[in-house]
């Protein structure tokens, strides 16, 4: 279990580290332009405050999967809330994102795969732990 949550917690710093090219490929610097500045404030502020979220996961699980594991309360609520938040992305991505103007191409499909599948992976690792199962 615990090479599963360093290997997850590789895959949220991946993801963090990717998600540095998102402003740019979909645009955000011309697009938040047109916000009243405190709407393009929050904006940026609540992208921040995802990135930073997705890298303490990362780290915490990279660097000490023996806690997540220990089976105490705290480790399995933290666990929990990590399922909630990915299992909430998985949510999100099928049920509210409107991907009519999303980029298109090879590229853009395999990486939609790839980010649900760990979204997917996260949520039922996260969850497994927080339900006891390890």
């Amino acid at each position: 279990m615990k090479s599963l949550l360093i290997l997850a917690g590789l895959g949220q710093l991946a993801l963090a580290l990717g998600s540095i090219a998102i402003p740019r490929v979909l645009g955000w610097q011309e697009q938040t332009k047109k916000f009243r500045p405190l709407l393009r404030q929050v904006f940026w502020t609540y992208a921040a405050y995802i990135w930073v979220t997705n890298i303490c996961f990362g780290l915490i699980s990279l660097f000490s999967p023996g806690v997540l594991l220990d089976g105490s309360p705290l480790a399995r609520m933290v666990c929990g809330y990590i399922t909630c938040y990915w299992g909430a992305r998985i949510g999100i991505q099928f049920f509210y994102f409107d991907k009519s103007d999303a980029p298109t191409g090879r590229f853009f499909v395999v990486s939609e795969i790839g980010l649900v599948s760990l979204f997917v992976y996260l949520t039922g690792l996260y969850g497994w732990i927080a339900l006891g199962g390890h």
